[in-house]
């Protein structure tokens, strides 16, 4: 037992030492175990915050299917693939989920948001350095720290959050009603004043009047307009073009891709460590031009996720992932093979539910 605390005590030590501020205030990195210095596109020796790119040691983590969640922990939503990961994961859930989540909700209950933004992103880059996470930031340089913004982005999983703090903005989030049903997640929602819709029937009114209170409070909204996880090939849903429009608040769009390959559930439990993260900030959108712009980004956002330079997008194979039945979601078009699986399942199943009327 002694050696034990010995070895978690190195740990947060190592812990708090491998985060830096890189820059001005407002603009941050993790500085990940492994790194002597940070890896900067076209300088050696100089930082520009706006192209910034930090590396660990290379991960071969190109088969993710072929890793099985052999060791579950406590709870049952994640798991490792090896016994020596066991340690390491006990060690981040309780950090992540323990004392640092309660910090949180309470920050969340003062009528004062600056603390609870300042734990947040503490509480993100403590995740970072835990889940040894190479994260990738560019197009800093399109964000106005004054403006307050409808930020647009790529969905993958869970782990986008951790990514998005590190953007240097107090955000809000605009999210599931069934989130709300998980014990912590739940009571941070509750206690933070989110944004929390129910896609398949959502309020309008309701929707606008929070967005509006968002901003009044000083915070950008972050939207995933995919509303779901299942990967690039979901098409978005309008939504956000209007509450740009309704608001005067520019859209912010950002590519993010790879958070699926740290934790892909519900797809699957496994927890990966040392997975890359990129994430690019693109050019705002006026709100007078976003109904007319949004078709051309998601495009333009898919292809820059899909470039062979990036970090691969999560991909949706309905076989290996389900349907989905009961969710709202469409197909973008510009993917036709996986538009006419899913237009057939579908087909499918309303032939049979009008068979038993």
């Amino acid at each position: 037992m002694a050696r034990l605390m010995r070895h978690t005590r190195q740990r947060s030590v190592r812990m708090r030492q491998g985060m830096r501020f890189v820059g001005d205030s407002r603009r941050y990195q993790p500085r990940l175990r492994g790194i002597v210095s940070p890896r900067v596109r076209g300088s050696r020796n100089t930082i520009n915050s706006a192209d910034v790119v930090y590396h660990v040691q290379p991960t071969d983590s190109s088969d993710l299917g072929g890793t099985l969640a052999r060791y579950p922990l406590p709870g049952g939503r994640v798991a490792v693939a090896t016994r020596r990961e066991i340690p390491r994961a006990v060690w981040v859930a309780s950090q992540l989920l323990g004392t640092s989540a309660y910090r949180l909700i309470a920050a969340g209950r003062r009528p004062d948001c600056a603390l609870l933004h300042r734990r947040e992103k503490a509480w993100a880059r403590k995740a970072v350095s835990g889940l040894r996470i190479d994260l990738s930031i560019r197009g800093l340089e399109h964000i106005d720290p004054d403006e307050r913004y409808v930020i647009v982005s790529l969905h993958e999983g869970f782990v986008d959050a951790v990514a998005l703090m590190h953007l240097p903005l107090n955000l809000s989030w605009m999210v599931r009603d069934e989130l709300k049903e998980w014990r912590t997640l739940g009571r941070y929602l509750d206690a933070t004043d989110q944004v929390v819709i129910e896609p398949e029937n959502v309020n309008s009114r309701d929707m606008l009047g929070a967005t509006v209170d968002t901003f009044a409070r000083g915070d950008n909204l972050v939207v995933f307009p995919q509303g779901s996880i299942l990967g690039i090939e979901v098409a978005f849903c309008r939504g956000a073009e209007w509450l740009a429009e309704k608001t005067g608040r520019p859209i912010l769009p950002i590519v993010l891709t790879g958070s699926h390959r740290v934790w892909e559930y519900p797809f699957s439990r496994l927890v990966r460590f040392g997975q890359s993260i990129e994430m690019e900030i693109l050019r705002p959108i006026r709100p007078e031009d976003a109904e007319d712009a949004m078709d051309g980004v998601q495009q333009q956002m898919k292809q820059i996720a899909l470039s062979r330079q990036r970090v691969p997008p999560r991909r949706y194979v309905p076989e290996r992932d389900g349907f989905w039945d009961g969710y709202r979601f469409d197909i973008d078009p510009a993917f036709p093979e996986v538009a006419a699986e899913v237009a057939a399942h579908r087909a499918i199943g309303s032939s049979s539910d009008s068979g038993t009327r």
